[in-house]
């Protein structure tokens, strides 16, 4: 008996021994990870902050409910007055055998409860605890805007914890005094109930009752600022009835609350329940009237009758902050009327921002680049692309890239140590004009193939950080020691960068074992003294990391920049709780039909107030390091987060020339604000109130997008009245629950422009009527020529067709549509979309041809008046009418796959022949397209 009852709490201590190795393991792999690329500072000030968190809240809790139990245990009846219950005379023994062990369970299991809520709360207080003011004022209560973006939200939690403890401890009080007799129930025959609670327990009970109404009183005082964070029917903030009748409301019961507690404490020498009972009751009927009946009251009487007058200077307010909130107070809306009628040479003053218009949609031709830059099966492209510019021989250039990643998912053999030590990275960059096509409709290349050729400087090809590996790979190895990893067809590579965590002690070695439940952590002789283990390794992920007070971009975008390839992520300080803005939902404001694509998803569903891209952040590709450049340095949330983690963050003017040409205006923030301006372009408040003028996303008219919204569009946009055009992100609307064109918005995304950020709308005519997206996609493919066109490849012959973004541009006085049209070979595996036929419509006029501008021409009587330049010379292995380079791009092929079979058979000289011959024929086909040896 005694060696059973030995195993138990021996089994006790090594379970808790293993949670806690375990847990160890977690943290101290999570240090090692952010300190491999720089970031350790970070992890220590959230890990301590939020170790002290937890004790201080665990202290507290646990302190609070120990010590009033403790009290409760000395304050019981010395006398023992057995109960009429057996169960409840059985606890009450139970107690008095074991309070001890009692109240050791009892403080740990709420001390973790309390210390877990505390811990949560890291974020909230490092924001409250370094807050930088705004420098505004709200309008209603003459606060800084600090407060209720950074201080109310600490406070509330602070209160809302210490009066749920108060809760949680007076309940477990009442209980240990009923268990030890000095609450009891009323039975038959006793008639005096002042009897039935021991003057000790009243009084204790009082006391904490009376401290727990106090803690209410200011919750309810501080609960008026909520006010102007709180969504109403009509909007987020301060309303007519919140400034008269709520505010003061809440104050009334500031006052109550603290009446009531002067009760409870009175309690302790009256000994009369039903006086503060009797309080507390008032106080809950006087909410229902404050909170329910009189607003009620006064919004039926007083504000529904003449609403838009009586809520006038409370939507101005309303407008204003949302406004600025969301940074669209400046947009520049100006009339448009827009001709639809056409003439020859009507596009000749457009003759900069033709050949800008981009043909190659980065969301169709993500197989193109699969099936013609893949080069082996275990790559991969993203299947929606990105758009970068690069300066090409002068010209600046929009271009659609894409980095060639690992799929080791395809793998045949997939052996612990292919999928972790040898297939361990993709290799290039993959850039192709975003204007010009090939012979055959594939994209012309700006650089491709393995090795990269073309016209981008030299540069790292090694993708070992990328959107779409998320397995962990081992690296490294000691100098001299044959190279394990596959680094492109036929040739093997030692990772010599600075990313990944070193693994050479048995002792990491284990904690990895651990932390990924694989034993071939230590048992593989692949794993040596320089060896470093790299995971968690997306641009998102190393941000968040580095910044966990950011909200990271859906779309991540890769660039060539002083030889790396790098990612380039946006980074967004939000808020929900800035005052009179209106809140929104993240997730809802930048969906449309590719973000469930991209290979982050779409945002999560949070909801949001204030938003500012305050930072870019940069990661390499081959080494995972992370560079944080402030870019909305006057933000105040981002200088208070730089208080917290000072020196994470580089200044603006320490971006580099090269890389600033890259950045762009985010994708995420620009659908967020075309959003808001659907309604907040009005400024009247009738007219707002009214919402007669609603504006509304159009949804993709493209058959695939699943009645999503219309993704914005980065391309070069001449403005009306203006010389050149601009790189610009830009959008349609409609009005609310029609299908014409309301507006046209674009954004200057040239982050090298001084003008960079400006927002500006062309506003239709109300006196002409413009075709929006969706009635111009049915106008153009329903035409006759159109309809003629496509027949052949809509009708599931050997080829179908599909069709690219729908362009609105602001060109001859009107707007022209562009839509590429892409055909692909149905029922063969190796089949990919290729730009075949260009759509255009401009007013009623439409045209379709080989070639933009074919197209064009047609529309405009014959002579669009200015040259497109879209089948300008590319580079890379996507020639496809070169007879010379097709065959050895088929004699390489088969030689690959020849080595394939000889490498399973384990006929290792068959396989280095067979590679040379590939190789052999790969310079022969770049010789034949004139890329060199």
């Amino acid at each position: 008996m005694k060696q059973r009852n030995a195993l138990l709490p021996t089994a006790g201590i090594i379970a808790v021994l293993v949670v806690g190795f375990v847990i160890f393991t977690n943290v101290w792999t999570d240090r090692l990870w952010h300190v491999s690329f720089g970031f350790g500072e970070v992890f220590s000030t959230m890990l301590w902050t939020r170790l002290a968190l937890f004790v201080i809240a665990g202290v507290f809790v646990a302190g609070m409910v120990v010590g009033n139990l403790i009290l409760a245990f000395r304050l019981r009846p010395k006398t023992d007055q057995p109960s009429s219950s057996d169960l409840l005379n059985r606890y009450r023994n139970a107690i008095g055998g074991r309070f001890v062990a009692l109240l050791v369970v009892v403080g740990v299991l709420v001390g973790l409860m309390g210390g877990g809520a505390g811990a949560a709360q890291v974020m909230s207080y490092q924001a409250w605890r370094n807050s930088v003011p705004f420098g505004q004022v709200d309008p209603q209560f003459g606060l800084d805007l600090s407060f209720f973006i950074f201080d109310y939200p600490w406070w509330r939690s602070v209160l809302s914890f210490v009066f749920t403890s108060l809760v949680f401890t007076l309940i477990l009080t009442a209980t240990m005094y009923f268990l030890l007799g000095a609450v009891r129930m009323a039975e038959s025959g006793r008639t005096d109930r002042r009897k039935l609670v021991s003057p000790a327990a009243q009084a204790h009970l009082s006391v904490l009752a009376g401290v727990a109404m106090l803690v209410k009183g200011v919750d309810y005082w501080l609960e008026q600022y909520g006010l102007s964070v709180q969504d109403s029917e009509l909007l987020t903030g301060i309303t007519y009835v919140d400034a008269t009748v709520n505010i003061n409301a809440l104050r009334v019961l500031a006052v109550i609350s603290v009446l009531v507690a002067g009760m409870f404490f009175a309690n302790v020498a009256l000994r009369r329940w039903s006086v503060p009972v009797v309080g507390l009751v008032l106080m809950i009927l006087s909410g229902i009237v404050l909170q329910l009946a009189v607003p009620g009251g006064v919004q039926a009487i007083t504000v529904n009758p003449q609403e838009p007058d009586t809520e006038q200077p409370y939507i101005e307010r309303h407008i204003a902050a949302t406004r600025a909130a969301y940074g669209v107070d400046h947009v520049e809306i100006e009339p448009y009327d827009a001709t639809t009628t056409v003439s020859a040479g009507q596009l000749r003053e457009d003759a900069e921002a033709l050949p800008g218009i981009r043909l190659i949609d980065p969301a169709v031709v993500g197989p193109t680049f699969t099936q013609m830059q893949q080069i082996r099966g275990y790559y991969q492209f993203p299947s929606v692309l990105d758009i970068d510019r690069y300066d090409i021989e002068g010209t600046v250039t929009d271009s659609v890239v894409g980095v060639r990643e690992l799929n080791p998912a395809v793998l045949e053999n997939q052996s612990w140590a292919n999928v972790h030590t040898v297939y361990t990275h993709g290799f290039g960059l993959v850039a192709a004009y975003g204007n010009q096509k090939g012979p055959g409709g594939e994209p012309q290349w700006i650089v491709g193939g393995v090795p990269p050729t073309g016209k981008l400087a030299a540069h790292e090809p090694r993708i070992y950080f990328g959107e779409l590996h998320n397995d962990y790979s081992i690296v490294g190895a000691p100098q001299g020691t044959p190279p394990v990893e596959l680094d492109t067809p036929g040739t093997l590579n030692t990772y010599t960068g600075t990313g990944g965590v070193p693994i050479g002690s048995f002792f990491n070695r284990l904690l990895y074992a651990i932390k990924f439940a694989d034993v071939n952590i230590l048992l593989s002789d692949q794993v040596n003294s320089e060896s470093k283990i790299i995971y968690d390794r997306t641009p998102q992920q190393r941000v968040e990391a580095a910044a966990p007070w950011l909200t990271t971009d859906a779309n991540t975008y890769p660039a060539v920049v002083e030889g790396r390839i790098v990612w380039i992520v946006d980074g967004y300080t939000t808020s929900d709780s800035y005052p009179n803005s209106q809140r929104t939902s993240l997730r809802d404001a930048t969906m449309d039909s590719q973000s469930e694509r991209l290979p982050a998803g779409a945002q999560g569903n949070t909801g949001i107030n204030y938003m500012r891209n305050s930072v870019k952040a940069v990661v390499d590709a081959y080494d995972g390091t992370v560079q944080l450049y402030a870019w909305d340095d006057e933000d105040p949330m981002l200088k208070t987060w730089q208080q917290v983690f000072p020196g994470t963050v580089l200044p603006k003017d320490e971006i580099p020339t090269a890389l600033l040409e890259h950045f762009r205006y985010p994708e995420d923030l620009f659908k967020v604000q075309r959003s808001i301006l659907g309604r907040y372009h009005v400024t009247n408040p009738h007219q707002w109130y009214q919402q007669s003028d609603l504006w509304a996303i159009p949804v993709d008219p493209n058959p695939d997008a699943a009645d999503e919204s219309e993704s914005p569009y980065y391309l070069s946009v001449r403005w009306p009245g203006e010389e050149n055009a601009v790189f610009s992100q830009t959008t349609t609307f409609v009005p609310y629950e029609r299908q014409n064109l309301a507006a046209f918005m674009a954004v200057n995304a040239d982050a090298s422009s001084p003008e960079y950020g400006r927002l500006r709308i062309l506003h239709m005519s109300d006196e002409s009527r413009i075709d929006g997206p969706g009635q111009t996609f049915n106008a153009m493919t329903t035409h006759p020529t159109v309809a003629e066109t496509l027949r052949p490849f809509l009708a599931q012959g050997s080829a179908q067709a599909s069709y690219g973004n729908l362009l609105t541009l602001p060109v001859g006085g009107g707007l022209l549509y562009v839509q590429p049209v892409y055909v692909e070979r149905s029922g063969s595996s190796g089949s990919y979309p290729v730009l075949q036929f260009v759509m255009v419509r401009f007013g009623e006029h439409v045209g379709i041809g080989t070639t933009l501008q074919e197209a064009l021409d047609q529309v405009f009587a014959g002579d669009a008046g200015a040259e497109t330049g879209e089948n300008g010379e590319g580079t890379g292995t996507g020639e496809i009418d070169n007879p010379a380079a097709i065959r050895a791009l088929q004699e390489a092929e088969r030689a690959f796959t020849e080595a394939d079979a000889a490498l399973k058979a384990g006929d290792l000289s068959t396989y280095q022949a067979k590679i040379k011959e590939a190789q052999a024929a790969l310079e022969r086909a770049q010789r034949a397209m004139g890329l060199g040896g």
